[in-house]
């Protein structure tokens, strides 16, 4: 649109075109000022008109950015999110490799608001009755998981926080201010850890899956038994193999951007 130009469209058609302009960065978050480029918005009308958005579960925080919110993913679809279904592709294998390394039940989920969704899980040979499967919902912040992409989103943390936590097992963190400061070494040291805090008789390591914007788009994790084994015994290689696995996940980004921008280029 050139300078000057009056803008036709119905506050409508905006939100619905900054809802298109997320793309490929749907479930890893776009800022104001790029989402109001795309849309050829100003940079406070994109701002309010994710705030009516935001309010309405379209979109929500990302840290400082903004993504799909629940409102979007809940919606009936004959198919699954291409999103979800090309992490669960790329990061299958990596969750196989860990699965190879651990012997242990390993994790692939992402974030969905507070809580964890499950989208892979792999059992180990010592199993501990555990709250997660596959396309299962727990909260993010009495799981490793969970941890490992909470303590990257400041306005979710600040959310989760001000809310109840109910404690899962005794050793749940209830306290906000413990739950802060551990989220903040998580961010702080690429790792999370859950002492039995979802269930009683199981630990957990993970580590978050990072996008080329470095925010969570999804996490891998260990679990196993207390007393057979140790999540910190593990931290090191769970490190290195979702650094591998965010690599990995960024030349898939970059490939479907220039596949896209090849078609409409045709």
């Amino acid at each position: 649109m050139t300078t000057g130009q009056r803008d036709s469209r119905t506050a409508v058609d905006k939100a619905l075109a900054l809802l298109r302009a997320f793309g490929d960065e749907a479930g890893t978050g776009v800022g104001v000022s790029e989402l109001a480029r795309r849309t050829e918005l100003s940079k406070s009308t994109a701002f309010r008109l994710l705030g009516i958005l935001e309010r309405n579960g379209a979109v929500e925080r990302a840290g400082s950015n903004y993504r799909l919110g629940p409102m979007i993913h809940d919606l009936p679809s004959p198919e699954s999110a291409p999103d979800i279904d090309m992490l669960r592709d790329v990061l299958t294998p990596f969750l196989s490799i860990l699965y190879e390394q651990s012997r242990q039940t390993v994790h692939l989920a992402v974030l969905q608001g507070p809580d964890v969704v499950y989208l892979n899980k792999l059992h180990g040979f010592h199993r501990v009755p555990s709250p997660s499967r596959i396309g299962g919902r727990v909260p993010a912040y009495c799981t490793g998981i969970g941890k490992a992409m909470l303590a990257y989103d400041p306005v979710l943390i600040d959310q989760v926080c001000s809310g109840e936590l109910v404690p899962v097992t005794p050793h749940t963190i209830t306290d906000p201010d413990k739950l802060r400061r551990q989220l903040a070494r998580v961010k702080e040291q690429g790792i999370a850890f859950d002492f039995e805090e979802v269930r009683r008789g199981l630990n957990c390591v993970a580590a978050p899956v990072m996008s080329p914007t470095h925010t969570p788009v999804a996490a891998l994790s260990i679990s196993g038994p207390v007393g057979k084994f140790d999540p910190r015994r593990w931290a090191t290689p769970l490190r290195q193999i979702s650094f591998e696995a965010s690599k990995v996940y960024a030349a898939q980004m970059r490939a479907r951007r220039q596949r896209a921008a090849q078609v409409k280029s045709a």
